[in-house]
């Protein structure tokens, strides 16, 4: 799938890495921004593509990108008609095949107050999609009750794995596990990251009783799927507007279960934002995964390695606040 990123890569820049030995189990993101250093992210840090054809941390020694290197990117994401993909560039990026989501800026265009579109690009990120089958293992047992999945929500500041562990669950609770068996899943993956469908076919293994609803709203979404797809459990992203929290509370009445992220670094930090504040004090959620951040995730001392460290939990409560993860297996985790 890796194939799929570097096929976005100009002439020039290909050359320059064709020898180099990258790890792309932890390769992030590639940031092109015109003539400005050619940028290659992983997960221990950032280095600049070098003119002689490697890695460096001195930027002086580092490749500009040029305006052949964004043409060639753009051309390269959209077929050559970067128009086909107008929606897509309205909401500011495209997801590719292989689920790699590129983002896009440049000159908005306004529409009266709204965004038509974005014109003169000229920054582009390439982040490199990763899925890691097994990561949500320890959580599951705390969210099945009598063959029923509890409300749950995932807090975690950014970088601290909601999306791949709540990616995780979806698949699991789709196929069924020893836990329990496999029921339906709606997921409205309003930023196509979930599922990361392209051409209409998800990218990542949700599972094989999962229907997804891409790039649409997630409060109309949970609505289209709970009429269209009688599903058990609806999955979303990032839930933080007051059409997200009211929806949610009118599926929960409906007697479908809901998965949902959230940024926060606590259930603390959950009732400090108002319009969140409604869910956790109504009990509407029975289950809170809390996810450390990049670094607080890492042992003491340890090399942090994504594959290891993502969507390390911190701890599980109930709906009143009781722990549920004992602090002795945190310690020997």
């Amino acid at each position: 799938m890796i194939n799929e990123v570097f096929k976005l890569l100009s002439p020039s820049i290909k050359c320059l890495i064709k020898d180099i030995n990258i790890d792309f189990s932890k390769l992030t993101e590639i940031r092109l921004r015109i003539n400005e250093p050619l940028i290659f992210v992983f997960v221990d840090g950032e280095y600049f593509l070098c003119e002689k054809r490697n890695f460096t941390v001195n930027r002086k020694l580092a490749y500009r990108v040029n305006a052949e290197d964004i043409r060639y990117a753009l051309d390269m994401i959209s077929n050559y008609s970067l128009y086909a993909y107008e929606d897509e560039v309205r909401q500011g990026f495209i997801t590719i095949c292989g689920g790699h989501r590129v983002g896009l800026m440049g000159q908005a265009v306004m529409d009266n107050k709204s965004v038509k579109s974005v014109k003169h690009i000229s920054f582009i990120n390439i982040r490199i999609a990763h899925q890691i089958n097994g990561c949500a293992n320890e959580v599951l047992p705390y969210i099945y009750n009598e063959g029923r999945v509890l409300h749950t929500l995932i807090i975690s500041p950014p970088g601290g794995g909601k999306t791949t562990l709540l990616r995780d669950m979806i698949r699991c609770i789709s196929d069924g596990s020893s836990l329990c068996k496999g029921m339906n899943v709606g997921v409205v993956d309003e930023r196509s990251e979930i599922a990361a469908c392209y051409m209409g076919v998800p990218q990542n293994d949700v599972g094989i009783r999962t229907d997804i609803l891409d790039a649409c709203p997630k409060a109309e979404g949970m609505l289209m799927m709970l009429r269209s797809m009688n599903p058990k459990v609806i999955a979303v992203d990032e839930i933080g507007g007051r059409e997200d929290i009211d929806v949610i509370s009118y599926v929960i009445n409906c007697g479908c279960s809901i998965l949902a992220t959230v940024h926060g670094y606590s259930v603390d930090d959950i009732r400090t934002k108002p319009v969140l504040r409604k869910l956790v004090d109504e009990k509407n959620f029975e289950r809170y995964i809390v996810l450390g951040g990049r670094h607080s995730m890492a042992k003491a001392g340890d090399k942090y390695d994504e594959r290891h460290n993502i969507g390390r939990v911190s701890n599980i409560f109930d709906e009143r606040g009781n722990e549920l993860l004992l602090k002795s297996y945190l310690r020997a985790n």
